[in-house]
């Protein structure tokens, strides 16, 4: 049984296709879908853990695919993953202790910064540059509070990878993209288990909505992987400009 309208239940499958398409891209999938929960009546914390169910598929899609095309070997990120889902565990459990109704306040400005990043930072392209943090200082430090970010709450996680990768591993934009994945798969499901012990996810919608995820991924892929950063940079600062003045008229 639908735990939303039929009416309601389109218009998520349509935003999970375009958050699979958009986080195969640059990431902050969710930010198109937890909006979207919650205005579709789910309470911040169904939000949260509906998105994670529906977000495993497309991220797992973008892994598989960026692998496959040779742009990432996951070999070499499995000590990173399995870090990222022991910390998406513990964010999740976390949300007991942490209130998560300030998120309608929170995703905006967490939009706009994101946004204001890809927008004005000069040089970003798909050239690697200098490295300013050695791989395990990376897998140690910026992946667990990234991904504990991602257990907890998670709308935003895959472009924060993002900049991580950019800006500390000195990674161009498309490889930077392709490595993010698998690290936002492991969190996400991280924080998906700690979510269906407490029993609230959407199951069917989010399952829905991730079928979605999987074709709207396939698609997004395929276009980074031709165009790179052309298309990655300009996306994801149209996409969270947007969605950012979305939710503050929302609260007007």
């Amino acid at each position: 049984m639908f735990e939303v309208s039929l009416d309601l239940a389109l218009m998520l499958i349509a935003a999970a296709f375009a958050a699979g398409f958009v986080d195969a891209i640059a990431g902050g999938g969710g930010l198109i879908t937890l909006p979207a929960l919650l205005l579709a009546g789910a309470s911040p914390m169904q939000a949260i853990a509906t998105n994670k169910v529906q977000a495993a598929f497309g991220a797992a899609t973008a892994a598989a695919s960026y692998a496959v095309a040779g742009h990432v070997d996951p070999r070499r990120q499995i000590g990173s993953a399995a870090i990222a889902l022991a910390a998406g565990v513990g964010g999740a459990l976390m949300v007991a202790l942490v209130p998560t109704d300030w998120l309608r306040l929170a995703l905006p400005v967490i939009l706009v910064g994101i946004a204001l990043f890809f927008a004005f930072k000069p040089g970003l392209d798909d050239l690697d540059r200098a490295q300013r943090m050695r791989p395990a200082v990376f897998a140690g430090t910026v992946v667990p509070l990234i991904a504990a970010y991602d257990g907890l709450v998670g709308p935003g996680a895959g472009a924060f990878y993002m900049i991580g990768f950019v800006t500390l591993a000195g990674y161009g934009v498309l490889k930077a993209t392709a490595h993010t994945k698998l690290l936002n798969l492991a969190s996400n499901l991280g924080g998906l288990l700690a979510y269906a012990v407490m029993g609230a996810p959407w199951w069917v919608t989010g399952l829905a909505m991730g079928l979605a995820q999987v074709a709207g991924a396939r698609l997004g892929a395929r276009l980074a992987m031709r165009i790179g950063a052309g298309v990655i940079k300009p996306l994801l600062v149209i996409t969270s400009s947007a969605l950012a003045a979305r939710l503050i008229w929302q609260m007007l």
